[in-house]
Formats: structure tokens, C-alpha cells, sequence
């Protein structure tokens, strides 16, 4: 999969974490927070998923957040794992 490929596939992870109501304020504004950061073309790649992986860890373990949300926040991080070790 291309880094392009694994991008679009954080997209589509954000959104569905951003159109979830089930799922608290501020973890939908982290994903928003996300969301433009990786859309952010001034940065480099990796720097924007380091970066993103860093404002994850903050949410990861907050008690608020539903189950299935924090499986979809543990793809995210696996995703953007991979963006950011260069794979």
C-alpha cells in the first residue's frame, strides 16, 4: 500500500470517528485537529503522521471513549505507524 493509499485510509478512519455522536467532543476534535493535519501539504508525510500519532496517544486512554471507537483510534495509530517508520 502506498503512502498515498494509507493517507486516505486515516481519512476515511477520521471521519468516521467525526461523524460518530456516540463518541465525546473532544475525541472528535482531536480527529478534526488530525484530520487537517495530515491534509497539511507544508509538512512532510511522516512528520504529519508523528504528529498525528502524538495528539492519538493524548486520547488513547480516555475512559470516555465507546469500545468501538478505540479500535478504530488503535487502526489509526497502526496506520500512521507505518507512515511515520517509512514502511
Amino acid at each position: 500500500m502506498s503512502i498515498t493509499e494509507t493517507v486516505e485510509e486515516c481519512n476515511a478512519i477520521l471521519d468516521s470517528i467525526l461523524n460518530d455522536t456516540s463518541v465525546p467532543r473532544n475525541i472528535r476534535r482531536a480527529a478534526d485537529e488530525i484530520k487537517e493535519i495530515l491534509s497539511n501539504q507544508d509538512e512532510s508525510i511522516p512528520f504529519r503522521a508523528a504528529t498525528s500519532l502524538n495528539i492519538l496517544n493524548k486520547i488513547t486512554n480516555d475512559p470516555n471513549m465507546p469500545l468501538h471507537t478505540r479500535t478504530l483510534v488503535w487502526n489509526l495509530a497502526s496506520q500512521l505507524e507505518t507512515i511515520s517508520v517509512g514502511d
